[in-house]
C-alpha cells in the first residue's frame, strides 16, 4: 500500500489546517531539535555500551588465572602486638567515664 499524490496532498492540507502556516515552521524546527537530541542520546548509549564492554574485557584480561601463592610465614617479619593502652582513640569526648 503506497501513498499517491492525492493522499499526500490531503495529509499536507490537513496539517496546514491543524497547525496553520505560521506555526508550521516552528513545529518542524521543534521536531528537528527533538530528533537531533534523540539521535545524540542513542549514540551516547551505544558508546557507553561499547566502553563498558571494553572495560569488562580489560578487567577480565587482568584477572589472574591461578591463585597467588602466599609467602612462607617468617616469624621475625611479623610485628609485635600493640598494647591496648597505647592505641589511639580517635574520639575521646565520646568515651564513657569509668
Amino acid at each position: 500500500m503506497s501513498l499517491g499524490p492525492l493522499e499526500i496532498g490531503l495529509i499536507v492540507l490537513a496539517i496546514l489546517l491543524l497547525f496553520g502556516y505560521k506555526k508550521l515552521p516552528d513545529a518542524s524546527r521543534s521536531l528537528g531539535r527533538s530528533m537531533r537530541i534523540f539521535k545524540g542520546e542513542m549514540k551516547g548509549m551505544k558508546d557507553d555500551d561499547v566502553r563498558n564492554k571494553a572495560e569488562a574485557e580489560t578487567v577480565r584480561g587482568q584477572l589472574p588465572t591461578t591463585p597467588p601463592v602466599a609467602p612462607a610465614a617468617n616469624p621475625a617479619a611479623v610485628p609485635p602486638p600493640v598494647a591496648e593502652a597505647s592505641r589511639h582513640k580517635p574520639y575521646p569526648e565520646f568515651e564513657t567515664p569509668r
